[in-house]
């Protein structure tokens, strides 16, 4: 049980380094004895940085005289250090753990994710592994995350193991020399990091980015945190034009997209790639960058094969990851079940189902989110014996819970075979039918297929379109690009472009070595995206 001795620190200089730590002494004899720890031998390679930072008073050893340098450390405790180094504020928190509120104010100054430290305490005492250390660390004292990622990943000889949502902050201290691999070159990503290390970690990145002990004094906290109430779901640090909080709760009114007010309303924005791929792209610095160009919405594409959710159920969180990070946003979010080389959508229905009853439980209150329940329907399907039964299915399933959101539901031949639901369309509110396109391929004839359908009375949604042709090759067709955006501009209709990520093909918006931190700038951006951001605001 952690003492409040530990969190409350008076001088500005005293921060602890491990629970049990014991009280830090700031007098002259207290910084002397420092120096010597009973277990860190003048020989060990963190000897020196060990010594200095207890001479500094930022860490104090236990009351038998040790530091017991190769004990884990917590996730709590690593992070506070960095939270009394900087100065945040304790912030309110939903849990009565010791750390919460240095802990809270962490997670709102972005250093974290929602579901690597979830504020009901649970991950705090757990030791901390080394790729969410370093990410803690480079947000709370980097400059910028800049690095050649080519020349960085190949200093680590176990990449294929980082989880690749910490490529940039992983890339970026091996660049600034702050994190190194082992001695057979591996960084252990998945690793606890040990005091020693933590101490290193620390010191390096202080001296790296000239940090110095925050000066604002630590007061005695005499009564216990307030508990704040739980949330389901983020809310939006900022009020974004044409986002949620301008719009709030959409509906759908005849064929057109509105907002809770009923005035029509268009979303343009990005789609992700496949999450397990290319999950570093969904980080917050992303989506802030692409909502700070203009776009108001972001899709997520949670592949169900290709070592998608069905054989790697843990890309979920990468999911729940980036739309809470849309949401802080104020940006719409798209859930994507991306069916693809698995064309029908009965195939994994009852999987289906699991997951949107467990995201519309999640994201209920959320004003934020939109469920698109397939992502392109294909193969030997129809509309009427494969597609609207599973619609019938998944539909209730997610009205049960949350009775309002707006659904997207894909149709036969990837998104385009639109006739068939002109002919026979389901019989739900706030319903949306997608259609995909890519200039290259797709040209008039699906213009005229979308122009039918609206006619007809149905509300489409484009929420994967390319600039390139269906392979997501070729081009850039900017011309007919072009022609598609001045039709989507004519109807209303909402749209998200595939896709935010650097992979070597036309259609990805990025170049390799684009980093958010600072924006996205054209010059991080391929053809193709210079092109899609321009008409985000148009």
């Amino acid at each position: 049980m952690k003492t409040k001795k530990f969190i409350s620190i008076i001088l500005s200089l005293s921060i602890f380094m491990a629970a049990g730590c014991g009280s830090v002494d700031t007098s002259a004899q207290g910084q002397s004895s420092a120096k010597g720890f009973t277990d860190v031998a003048s020989t060990a390679w963190y000897y020196g940085t060990v010594t200095e930072m207890a001479q500094k008073g930022i860490l104090s050893g236990y009351d038998d005289g040790s530091f017991k340098p190769g004990n884990t450390i917590t996730s709590a405790e690593f992070t506070t250090i960095l939270c009394r180094i900087k100065g945040l504020s304790p912030k309110s928190a939903q849990t009565s753990h010791w750390s919460a509120p240095l802990m809270q104010a962490a997670l709102d100054a972005g250093w974290y994710d929602y579901d690597e430290n979830p504020p009901t305490g649970e991950k705090y005492d757990q030791p901390i592994i080394r790729q969410i250390a370093v990410k803690i660390l480079m947000k709370a004292l980097a400059d910028n995350f800049s690095y050649d990622y080519n020349t960085e990943s190949a200093k680590m000889k176990d990449f294929s193991k980082l989880n690749g949502r910490y490529y940039d902050t992983v890339l970026a201290a091996y660049s600034a020399g702050i994190a190194g691999g082992d001695n057979n070159g591996n960084f252990n990503p998945d690793k606890p990091l040990t005091r020693a290390e933590a101490c290193t970690l620390i010191k390096r990145a202080m001296d790296k980015y000239n940090t110095t002990v925050s000066s604002q004094p630590q007061t005695e906290q005499t009564t216990q945190p307030a508990v704040a109430q739980q949330q389901t779901a983020p809310v939006s640090s900022e009020a974004r034009a044409g986002g949620v909080s301008q719009n709030g709760r959409l509906k759908v009114v005849g064929t057109q997209l509105c907002n809770e007010s009923g005035a029509p309303v268009v979303l343009r924005g990005m789609s992700s790639h496949g999450l397990q791929w290319f999950p570093q792209f969904v980080s917050n610095e992303y989506i802030k960058a692409v909502g700070d160009r203009g776009a108001n919405v972001m899709r997520f594409a949670m592949y169900t094969s290709e070592n998608g959710y069905i054989q790697n159920p843990s890309v979920k969180s990468t999911l729940t990851t980036a739309v809470d990070n849309t949401l802080k946003n104020d940006m719409y979010a798209i859930i994507d079940w991306h069916i693809l080389s698995d064309g029908n959508p009965m195939t994994y229905a009852n999987e289906a189902e699991q997951f949107f009853k467990e995201m519309a439980s999640r994201y209920k209150d959320s004003q934020g989110i939109i469920y698109e329940i397939c992502n392109e329907p294909n193969g030997g399907i129809s509309w009427s014996g494969n597609v609207k039964p599973y619609a019938e299915r998944i539909i209730p399933a997610i009205r049960a819970i949350d009775s309002d959101a707006v659904i997207l539901v894909g149709n036969p031949q990837w998104d385009q075979d639109l006739d068939s639901v002109v002919s026979d369309r389901l019989s739900f509110d706030n319903i949306m039918y997608t259609c995909h396109f890519y200039s290259g391929t797709h040209t008039q004839w699906l213009r005229d297929r979308v122009s039918n359908a609206v006619k007809n009375g149905i509300p489409i949604f484009v929420s994967e379109w390319g600039t390139s042709d269906a392979s997501g090759n070729g081009g850039v067709f900017a011309d007919e690009t072009q022609r598609w955006m001045e039709f989507l501009s004519a109807n209303n209709i909402s749209w998200c472009n595939w896709s935010l990520c650097d992979k070597n093909e036309t259609s990805a918006a990025l170049i390799q070595g684009s980093n958010a931190s600072d924006g996205l700038s054209d010059s991080e951006l391929s053809a193709s995206g210079k092109i899609v951001f321009s008409y985000f605001n148009k």
